[in-house]
């Protein structure tokens, strides 16, 4: 069993920056593919950023590239979210997942474990 624990939410006005960590614990971190998803009231949840265990690759959503960088610590079983340039569309919960594939997957139905999420708002 995985534990997630996102932190790192807040309120931020536009063009600022935040990072968003998860903590992971109950499993070797280091054979865990990590991804982070957003999600606003009613809608689905979608893909933000991933990045592989075994080859270390990044992958990210068209709508965040070039300002979100997905990272991980395996010293410290934490990957992060260093979101900049923030706009008032990025304002939703985002959810930590950690999965065993050593492929990325984009879609949540992919990834075993959920954090229980961070909110984050944007203002104009």
């Amino acid at each position: 069993q995985v534990q997630l624990v996102e932190s790192g939410g807040g309120l931020v006005q536009a063009g600022g920056s935040l990072t968003l960590s998860c903590a992971a614990s109950g499993r070797t971190f280091s054979t865990l593919t990590m991804g982070w998803f957003r999600q606003a009231p009613g809608k689905e949840r979608k893909f933000v950023a991933g990045i592989s265990w075994s080859s270390g690759r990044t992958y990210y959503a068209d709508s965040v590239k070039g300002r979100f960088t997905i990272s991980r610590d395996n010293a410290r079983n934490t990957v992060y979210l260093q979101m900049n340039s923030l706009k008032p569309e990025d304002t939703d919960d985002y959810y930590c997942a950690a999965d065993h594939s050593t492929v990325v997957a984009t879609t949540p139905r992919e990834y075993a474990h959920w954090g229980q999420g961070t909110r984050v708002t944007v203002s104009s």
